[in-house]
């Protein structure tokens, strides 16, 4: 208490892109998930971050072990069978599950709550696996993230503090 609010902008040095997914396409191009964590806090958990989904990218079905919102700022994105352009708020309650999610042709732009454990679950693997044979989109391995400095520490301590999901 007292410290005053944390500001941070996006073209901050300290908070560089990250790419947490990413996929072979059907022409052999590769496309990704980039995100950039505003807030990632252990008390009380919570994180905020902006998105770039490159184009046709597709995410599984899943849900977040708390409340999450997600606003579309730019391109299009399609969630289940809803297409979900710039201006659309998404609302996805605690225990619900979205998608699976995927970027439109131009790619889309993401700003992202989660009001408490941000860890993801699913329980519905088919439904991604169905969505990437029909796109010839092959699931890489996840990335290696090179947490800043700043985050590594709030991330630590923030793991030790929430309990998993029963």
């Amino acid at each position: 208490m007292g410290s005053g609010p944390v500001i941070r902008r996006l073209d901050d040095p300290a908070l560089p892109w990250q790419r947490v997914k990413a996929q072979r396409n059907a022409d052999g191009s590769e496309s990704s998930v980039w995100e950039k964590w505003f807030a990632f806090r252990a008390d009380p958990p919570y994180l905020s971050l902006y998105a770039r989904y490159d184009p046709g990218m597709v995410v599984r079905r899943h849900g977040h072990r708390s409340p999450h919102v997600v606003f579309v700022l730019e391109g299009e994105i399609l969630i289940g069978d809803e297409v979900c352009d710039a201006g659309t708020h998404i609302e996805l309650p605690q225990g619900e599950q979205f998608g699976p999610l995927v970027a439109g042709d131009a790619g889309c732009t993401l700003f992202e709550v989660m009001l408490g454990d941000p860890r993801s679950w699913s329980d519905d693997p088919e439904a991604f696996n169905e969505t990437c044979s029909e796109r010839g989109v092959t699931p890489l391995p996840d990335p290696e993230i090179d947490f800043p400095e700043w985050l590594e520490d709030l991330r630590s301590r923030w793991i030790e503090s929430v309990q998993p999901r029963e």
